[in-house]
């Protein structure tokens, strides 16, 4: 992984660097503090295999005062060995007629000190969020109680928030009932779209090669969170052997959630509604020029989703096409390629304890009898079950609205005579357009699927690996295996200890609107809970007066 300290250093070393200096100077930059670099992992370059621990450097110049330096990338990237902290190469875009391009000259900001018209405009009255009793949850230590759920508050330099031990309380039985043993963002992949060289080494893992709890910020209250909050810091290793903190890492608090239930009654005109309200759980990274908002829900009929906000600033590159190809002019000489974001959540069940099972649901048109005198007016469509025997990869499908339930087949709901099950409802699943046997495709192997379902075994946390940067995909390292791996031995999955990978994400074609500064987008998957209640477990929530 590379460390902040591994990130640190780059611009130092290379504003000293005589060839450095000198592909500046040819772009008629000669001030070297202007120049700035986002130290990237270099995926693999074959020029020097994986012997030495390499990273890319994307140089951009940033005009002073506090200049928006993604308006301005220059022509070429550099490699540096993150050991010796020297420069290898230096890497010039492929360009028609080797001509050098030319640095980009329009400012684009987007801090409001530099944008005075801008600052003038005022159309928004204020909002303000209060709870005048207090929050409904209780905090003790990392272990959280909200509304009859309950779960352990972790946090870790690579994975960020780890939630576990989350259980609910079912208020029609009186018991405690367990729900997952653990939940946290395992993995995701960034691969950008443009085959020329060196544009093509960007595939950025931001979970493996940089950390989310490394890459975490301190969050502000009023802007990063609004409302009666409780934060939680982040305590990391450095490496030097200490730690560090990051005050306010994790962001604790409710909101209301619009509707819950309602239904009004023409006959005596009565009206029952109740309000609905979640549990956020939610930490901000910033990874060199993206930042992602990561927010676990939960949700007063037990429904858990998990979130991501994509925002920041789009990865730009120097460009004299006028149309291109594989990404959207944003500026003069300024493109932002096409590119993806493959998120993989690991959840490890415990629905009504560890020996847990995953049906395959597809809607199917048409009765279960092939006959059609059993369906005279062609009305009829059902729910066709498969339940997964051995760990394997499984996709979504559009045409049959497909989901996943986690069961539990020794538990039966009394109401219904259904197992016991948790749905895991993922139709923001993109496939990863990387061609087949490629780097990307083998490195990222994770994400060739929407769904794996694997046995559990200790240690194997990782998608794409325990070893991420310069990794080369399977088979290339006996001690660096991912789910791919782990799927190999076909390893029972049926009514037994179980871990499922769920991949989400969205394929991001840029557009202007994203320029300077990119408008929030949000992507999320949604575990509910199905069969899991004999009712509506929200029934204890007061319904409103009024």
């Amino acid at each position: 992984m590379l460390t902040p300290e591994d990130c640190s250093f780059i611009e130092d070393i290379a504003r000293s660097d005589e060839t450095f200096t000198k592909a500046c100077n040819d772009l008629g930059i000669t001030d070297m503090s202007t120049v700035c670099i986002d130290a990237w992992s270099i995926g693999h370059d074959p020029r020097w295999g994986r012997d030495r621990h390499l990273q890319q450097g994307l140089v951009y110049w940033r005009p002073p005062p506090a200049g928006n330096q993604y308006a301005h990338p220059l022509d070429f990237y550099i490699v540096v060995d993150t050991q010796t902290r020297e420069i290898l190469s230096i890497d010039t875009f492929d360009c028609e007629g080797g001509e050098r391009g030319k640095v980009p000259p329009i400012c684009h900001s987007y801090r409001k000190e530099l944008l005075p018209n801008m600052s003038r405009v005022n159309r928004l009255k204020p909002i303000e969020i209060s709870q005048p009793e207090g929050v409904s949850f209780q905090l003790t230590g990392n272990r959280i109680l909200w509304a009859g759920i309950s779960m352990h508050i972790g946090f870790n330099y690579r994975e960020g928030i780890v939630l576990s031990d989350i259980r609910i309380q079912d208020q029609t039985e009186h018991k405690e009932r367990t729900v997952f043993y653990r939940i946290s963002l395992a993995e995701m992949v960034v691969p950008y779209a443009h085959p020329g060289f060196p544009l093509n080494r960007r595939h950025a893992f931001d979970v493996g090669e940089y950390g989310l709890g490394f890459s975490t910020n301190s969050l502000k209250l009023g802007c990063d969170c609004k409302g009666s909050i409780r934060y939680l810091d982040g305590v990391l290793p450095t490496s030097e052997g200490s730690t560090s903190t990051i005050k306010n890492a994790i962001c604790i608090h409710e909101e209301d959630n619009g509707i819950l239930f309602k239904h009004s009654e023409p006959r005596d005109q009565s009206t029952v509604l109740c309000r609905d309200r979640k549990l956020v759980v939610s930490q901000i990274v910033t990874v060199g020029n993206y930042e992602y908002a990561l927010y676990h829900n939960f949700t007063l009929d037990g429904t858990y989703e998990f979130k991501v906000k994509l925002t920041g600033v789009l990865n730009t590159s120097n460009s004299k096409q006028a149309m291109p190809r594989y990404g959207t002019k944003v500026s003069d000489s300024v493109v932002a390629h096409n590119h993806q974001h493959i998120f993989s959540l690991r959840v490890d069940p415990a629905i009504d304890g560890p020996n847990n099972s995953v049906s395959q649901c597809d809607a199917v048109a048409g009765t279960v009898s092939p006959t059609t005198q059993a369906d005279p007016l062609g009305n009829a469509f059902h729910s066709q079950t498969t339940i997964l025997k051995e760990a394997q990869g499984v996709d979504y499908c559009h045409a049959s609205s497909r989901t996943w339930d986690i069961i539990n087949p020794n538990n039966i709901n009394p109401t219904s005579g259904m197992p016991v099950s948790y749905k895991i409802v993922n139709n923001q699943c993109p496939a990863l357009l990387a061609r087949p046997g490629s780097i990307i495709a083998e490195r990222a192997a994770f994400a060739r699927h929407s769904l794996w379902v694997v046995p559990y075994r200790d240690g194997e946390l990782f998608p794409a690996g325990r070893f991420v940067p310069q990794s080369g995909g399977k088979g290339m390292n006996p001690h660096n295996n991912g789910v791919t791996d782990w799927v190999d031995d076909k390893g029972c999955i049926e009514g037994t200890d179980i871990v499922c990978y769920i991949q989400f994400g969205v394929t991001h074609f840029p557009r202007p609107e994203d320029f300077p500064i990119m408008p929030a987008e949000d992507v999320s998957v949604v575990l509910r809970a199905n069969h899991f209640f004999s009712s509506n477990p929200a029934l204890w929530v007061p319904q409103s007066s009024n």
